[in-house]
Formats: structure tokens, sequence, C-alpha cells
């Protein structure tokens, strides 16, 4: 059977209100494209029945497939496990819930087909999100454009197409802590946005909370920048050169005045705050060296429970076989 042309890969959680709505406008989508496509969904640990409802959308089109994972890994991790599954010279990355309106799909082709090796969906309003998400979302695109080691597109996100050359890769890149946003841009290639507007969530509410979103940000400024290390650095010569002139205007005001009483509540005040500078410091080292810690043990991303449709026919990850695990290649 030849390869498809086009695959694309949904992350799923908890999304088995979305599945059939989704199949129902994505799929005529694909079928104007091309008769050469792939779906492949990533059931990133579900716990209601989105698997099961995937499932009966396989039996009746064999063309769309699944991944199911033995817990939830995240979804930057089932980006990657898509991508390990897909097959398409050509791989669209969707959200389930209909924010990513499929029929973009057709227009990220176009773009393709006229030479672009990633084309990445640009949304132009954050109309839909509150006061304080824009603010920090605004915050943390100023820091990793000041401190980030590339250039994050404006407004792109996951939603996007990448070239077959793009895919391969992005598999090639195994470190544990991803930030996919940043990953499409280091690897480079010819690349070019295409506006959009988010549409409403058909159903269900957004899995990331602010403290999700806050780890995600460090993730990816952790991964591309080294300025947090450096930081702690400038702030320690800082602290230094004021204590150096501290030192020498008391040196000097006790030649000149003599020897005052020292007084309890400054010295506390300046050992509590060295000691939170200290702590914190030692928090910012610490967070680099966990991920080194979980690099250098080189488990696999993810663990697959089940294949579903044409997902099957590609191994990756780890697998269960019987009483022990095997690594599929």
């Amino acid at each position: 059977m030849a390869s498809p042309e086009l695959s694309v890969i949904i992350p799923v959680h908890n999304e088995s209100a979305n599945i059939a709505p989704l199949c129902g406008r994505l799929l005529p989508v694909l079928n104007r494209i091309t008769s050469r496509w792939e779906v492949i969904f990533v059931d990133d640990g579900s716990r209601d029945d989105t698997l099961d409802l995937i499932r009966a959308q396989s039996l009746k089109e064999p063309r769309i497939g699944a991944v199911s994972f033995s817990r939830n890994f995240g979804k930057e991790i089932a980006i990657a496990a898509g991508l390990d599954h897909a097959r398409g010279d050509a791989v669209v990355i969707a959200d389930a819930d209909l924010q990513h309106p499929p029929e973009m799909i057709e227009t990220f082709v176009e773009r393709w087909k006229e030479g672009y090796d990633m084309v990445y969906g640009q949304r132009t309003d954050r109309s839909d999100e509150t006061r304080a998400k824009r603010g920090f979302a605004h915050l943390f695109y100023r820091l990793f454009a000041r401190f980030g080691e590339i250039e994050l597109p404006p407004g792109a996100g996951d939603f996007r197409l990448i070239d077959r050359k793009g895919v391969d890769v992005l598999r090639a890149l195994g470190e544990k802590a991803r930030f996919s946003k940043g990953l499409y841009a280091w690897i480079g290639f010819k690349s070019t946005g295409v506006p959009f507007v988010v549409e409403e969530r058909l159903h269900g509410a957004t899995k990331w909370s602010f403290r999700k979103l806050f780890r995600f940000a460090f993730d990816g400024i952790a991964a591309f920048s080294t300025a947090p290390l450096r930081i702690w650095t400038y702030l320690g010569f800082l602290i230094s050169f004021l204590a150096i002139a501290t030192a020498v205007y008391f040196l000097v005001r006790t030649m000149l005045f003599g020897t005052d009483l020292p007084g309890f509540p400054s010295l506390i005040v300046s050992v509590m705050f060295f000691s939170g500078i200290q702590l914190m410091s030692l928090g910012i080292i610490g967070e680099y060296v966990g991920r080194i810690f979980a690099e250098v043990k080189r488990r696999p991303l993810y663990v697959v429970s089940e294949r579903l449709g044409g997902a099957a026919e590609v191994g990756t990850g780890l697998v269960p076989d019987g009483s022990r695990m095997m690594r599929r290649v």
C-alpha cells in the first residue's frame, strides 16, 4: 500500500465529546485535498471513553488510527509520539477541540506545494482569553525574545504543517523536557505563517491551568537559554560590590565618628535577604540539574498500551510484550 501523502496528528485527553464532530469536519477536508491521507489520534491516557469512540471511527474509516498511552505523559510527548507514527509526506498537527479549524489545512497544503517546508497557523487575536492569561503570554514571549537562542514567530502554536524532512529531524531530537514551539523554530527550514481566528472550544474546558502554563513557560526558557543561570552570576557580582562598598562606608564612618551599637533588626533582615537569594539561586541550578538527571536516565518518551489502524504498522516507544517490555524501532 502506498504511503499517505498527508498525515494529521491529533493529541487527545478526555475529549470524547469532540471526536465525532471533529471527524465530521475533518474528513471531508482531507478528501478534498487527497485520497492518500491518514489521521492519527494520540490518546494521552484519557480516563473517559475517548479511545472507544476513536475505535468506532476507525472501524468506519480504516485511514483513522490511534496510539494510546499507558498513562498521561503530556501534550508535548503526545505530539512527539504522533510524529513517530506519522507516515505522510507532510504532517499536520491540530487540536481536537476544533479551535484549530480543519478547513485551514487546505491552505497549509497549498503553501506546502508552493515550496514551504513549515506552514504554521498564526492566531490574529487573543480576545477569547482572560486579561491575566494574555498578559502572561505577552511577558513570556518578551522574555523568550530577550533571552532565548532562537526567535519564535508571534502568534504561532502547534497548529501547523511540517514537511517530511522536518519531521525526520524532529524525530531525531530525543530530549525529555520538550518545548515543541522552540523545536519547530530551532530546526529551521523555509517557513511561512497563515493568519487564522481561533474558534470557540466545542466541548469541555482547557486542560491548561496557570500552574501548568508557568511550568511550560519555564521549560521553554530553560530548554533554549542559560539566562536564568547567568542572572544569578550577575546578581552575585552586584551583591559583592554592594558589600564591599558598605564595608568601606562603615570603615570610614568608624574612623571619623566612632562605633555605633549595631542594630538587631537590620542584621536579621540582611541574613534573611541573603538566605533567600541563595535558596533561589540553588533552586534555579537544581532545575537545570534535574533536567540533566532526566536526560541521562535515557528512558523512552512514552509507553504505548495499544495501537489502532495505520499507526499499528509503525512501532516506536515501549509497548507491552507479555511479562516484559520491548523497545520497538
